[in-house]
């Protein structure tokens, strides 16, 4: 568990945006979804599903999404499949203005493929479903910021 998320600390958060501002928290509230108890680490996973995704994704979005792949991964976090539906809302959506953090971001999630496929097998339903709905995100993802795959 000493691993997850270890490189955090190579992220100048403080230079990256989020739809509140500065994205200097995003690390706390990774790490709070990381070993947080089910109520501290479903607050943080909404907060940051509201900073990070579910209008617009911003920088902080693509340097946040390889640190989601790696919570839904490990099994110890309470929420392994909002993580994976938190990955699936990142993909659906853009940046009007920063079509980069678009591409971006995509392209960050696009890369976690083999991590989804892996959890569609995983023994939990839920995170074995959301696995799958994932899949079925990236198998047909088509926008106008990402090269075509």
């Amino acid at each position: 568990m000493a691993t997850i998320l270890k490189d955090m600390r190579h992220v100048q958060w403080h230079e990256l945006r989020h739809a509140q501002g500065s994205a200097s928290q995003v690390p706390g509230m990774l790490s709070r979804i990381a070993w947080g108890d089910s109520e501290s680490a479903e607050d943080a996973l909404s907060d940051l599903g509201r900073w990070i995704g579910a209008m617009a994704v911003f920088d902080a979005t693509v340097a946040a999404v390889p640190f989601l792949w790696e919570l839904a991964a490990m099994e110890t976090v309470k929420d392994r499949a909002g993580v994976l539906g938190l990955l699936g809302t990142i993909l659906a959506h853009g940046h009007a203005h920063h079509p980069e953090w678009t591409r971006d971001a995509h392209l960050a999630v696009l890369a976690g493929r083999p991590t989804a496929e892996l959890l569609a097998a995983d023994g939990d339903p839920a995170v074995s479903a959301a696995a799958g709905e994932l899949l079925a995100a990236l198998g047909v993802h088509v926008c106008g910021t990402c090269p075509r795959h």
